[in-house]
This record gives structure tokens, sequence and C-alpha cells, in this order.
């Protein structure tokens, strides 16, 4: 997608065994606000999940009952939804060119993706998938810094990249959106947590010796916080919808 170069926008391909296997899902209570927002259900909703990914959001929207079709670029991460999801069609593609029929669905969501996107394009191509009512559901799925070791890690890592590796992202101006915060955790083994931050864009372009570095450090610091090995990440999903 053309926000950002796109060797970094695929550079979860080489990585996308890894992400499928670390990355955290999403909370019942973000899909409820989904619906509540978008002012229907998903149960029976034609759905197309954009930049799908490995299907994290995607297994997720089909268990609540949607009609869900991913649309996915990248090679890798292609084959990774094929292996993880193979009763839910694929098609390939990005929201700057949905590869979709116009005024064919309910919901458009974009779980973490939109921020590879052109709002210059995807907004006009969400306009023109959505049916009359439709909403386009976007959402990022971030470590809380109101907790005190997540917010040092972060800075370590913003420190790390001088703030330049990091992915920055905007609300599209254009549409009407609201926004809600959805807190939630989820219990993991550090080397879990470990390979989650390995698993985004900031590490993968950043090289495997220098990512090493940087986690065989949190390591230590982690494990005398979480001596028993288990780290709590807790988390707020920024869920914003628009009625398009």
């Amino acid at each position: 997608m053309t926000s950002t170069p796109p060797t970094r926008a695929r550079s979860f391909d080489a990585a996308a065994a890894l992400y499928s296997a670390n990355r955290p899902g999403y909370p019942g209570e973000l899909f409820d606000a989904v619906e509540e927002l978008a002012g229907r259900g998903l149960r029976g909703a034609r759905v197309a999940d954009v930049g799908a990914g490995t299907g994290i959001a995607t297994g997720l929207l089909r268990a609540r009952g949607a009609e869900v079709l991913a649309v996915e670029p990248g090679d890798g991460m292609a084959a990774e939804f094929r292996r993880s999801n193979p009763g839910i069609p694929l098609v390939r593609g990005d929201g700057d060119r949905l590869p979709l029929v116009t005024a064919g669905f309910d919901f458009l969501t974009y779980a973490q993706a939109w921020h590879w996107t052109d709002p210059a394009r995807s907004v006009p191509e969400a306009r023109r998938v959505l049916r009359p009512g439709g909403a386009l559901a976007l959402w990022w799925n971030d470590m809380d810094p109101a907790v005190p070791w997540i917010a040092e890690q972060d800075e370590r890592i913003r420190d790390l990249f001088d703030a330049g590796g990091l992915t920055y992202r905007a609300l599209p101006a254009e549409l009407d959106l609201t926004v809600r915060e959805i807190r939630w955790s989820r219990r993991i083994p550090l080397d879990v947590h470990l390979a989650n931050h390995a698993s985004h864009s900031a590490f993968l372009m950043l090289g495997p010796a220098g990512t090493r570095e940087f986690l065989d450090a949190e390591r230590a610091r982690l494990t005398a916080l979480f001596p028993d090995g288990t780290v709590e990440e807790r988390y707020v999903v920024t869920l914003a919808v628009a009625l398009v």
C-alpha cells in the first residue's frame, strides 16, 4: 500500500509465521462496539477484511457469523492466511485498489492496516464497495502506555528508532468517524511477548542482529520484573467507525 515505502509494507511476508504465532487477537468487546456503532450486527453481514494479513481478525469476524472475504496484497501473508483459514475466501489486492464489486458489502474492516493505504484512494474505494449505510471500521491494537513498564519499554523502542522507524497513522478527516477505546489484556510467556515485537515492521526492517540485541536486553529487564516468565500485556484498541 502507498503511504509508506513498499519494502516496509511488504516486510511482513518474510515473517508471516512469526506474525501469526505471536501477534495478539482482539477481545469480543471490540466486535460488540463495531456492531453498536454500525447499527447492525455482524451475523449474516457481508464483510471484506482488508489488509487481512494472516487472518487474525478475519477468523474472529467469521466466528461472529459474518460472511467474510479477506483482501491481502502480500505473498507470504496470503500463504500463511490460507494455511490458517482454509475455509475463508481470499483475494489479492489492497485498500487503494480493491478487487471487489461496487456496493457489495455491509462492512469494510481494517485491522491495523489502514495506515498502509493512501486515503486519497482508499476512502473513495471504501465508498464504492460499501452498500448504502454500510460501515467502514478501522482499528489499531496498542499496548497501554498507562502501564509503567509498557511506557518505559515504549520509550526505549522510540529511542532505538529515533521515531523514524515507527508507524504513524491518522484518521481520514473526510469521513465522519466515531472513535471508541477498548481495553483488554492477555497473559503470555515472555518469549511470545518478545516475538510479538520482532514481528513488527520496524524490527523487521532493522534486521536480525539489531533486533536480537535489543530483545536480549529486554529479556533481561523483563525477567527481573516477571520472574515466573509470564507477562501480562495490557492493550488499548482504538476503533473508528464511519457510516458511508
